[in-house]
């Protein structure tokens, strides 16, 4: 059942992995509003890329974001966290091949792969978090933006990326908790197993006279007492 929880918590951290890497170039970040807007006649659709503008009649238009130095700081922030989740999910995904116990790569024993697989388990959890943050960042500025009276500028609703970002997120959080619980667990109990050591035999030390059958040594120093000393000259 041990391996079974590890193998899961792996898959769970691959498949949020996979997740994070739909989300980013997902253009669906944040959609314009249509609260307030008595005729709308085209939706605009963002992420951290570029943006798009459709009209009713379903064309649309998409161009980039000019210059990396002419966004805000909060478009950069997230371009940096979701690249960086993205490069600890692939790390953690390479630590858990080989730090799984039902795969063999090189001659690592039972505690190096643990240990291997506890370290995946941290990269899936830092990934997550930074996706978690990511996600959550760009939600709360839309969210401020929305239900700021004064601000003038167009409204945006959150879009169904911001949600998939926060599922891969918390699948890999899930998955690294899964393996470095596991493998804390397997660690603890292979230290309280206390070490065979097969029992000492103590053989008993035999004398000399008791070798004899019962009676003869009596019998030897009553003979040697009817020779006198001279008998054995």
């Amino acid at each position: 059942m041990s391996v079974a929880v590890e193998t899961f918590g792996f898959f769970l951290g691959v498949l949020g992995l996979l997740m994070l890497g739909v989300t980013l170039p997902n253009g669906y970040w944040r959609v314009s509003s249509i609260h307030g807007n008595v005729i709308t006649t085209s939706t605009i659709f963002e992420n951290l890329w570029y943006s798009c503008a459709t009209d009713s009649t379903g064309v649309y238009n998409c161009w980039e974001f000019p210059s990396m130095l002419a966004l805000s700081g909060t478009i950069q922030a997230c371009r940096a966290l979701m690249i960086t989740a993205i490069l600890f999910g692939f790390l953690g995904l390479f630590v858990g091949i080989v730090g799984l116990r039902c795969t063999q790569v090189g001659s690592l024993t039972l505690e190096s792969k643990a240990k291997l697989a506890a370290t995946a388990g941290a990269l899936d959890i830092v990934a997550g978090i930074c996706g978690m943050v990511t996600i959550s960042w760009y939600a709360s500025n839309i969210t401020r933006e929305f239900f700021d009276p004064l601000y003038s500028g167009t409204k945006y609703e959150l879009g169904p990326a911001l949600y998939l970002g926060w599922s891969a997120s918390l699948l890999c959080i899930l998955g690294g908790i899964l393996l470095c619980s596991h493998c804390c667990c397997s660690s603890q109990s292979s230290s309280n197993r206390v070490p065979y050591k097969a029992p000492l035999t103590v053989l008993p030390t035999v004398s000399p006279t008791s070798r004899l059958p019962p009676g003869a040594s009596d019998n030897s120093e009553a003979s040697f007492g009817k020779y006198g000393k001279n008998a054995y000259v």
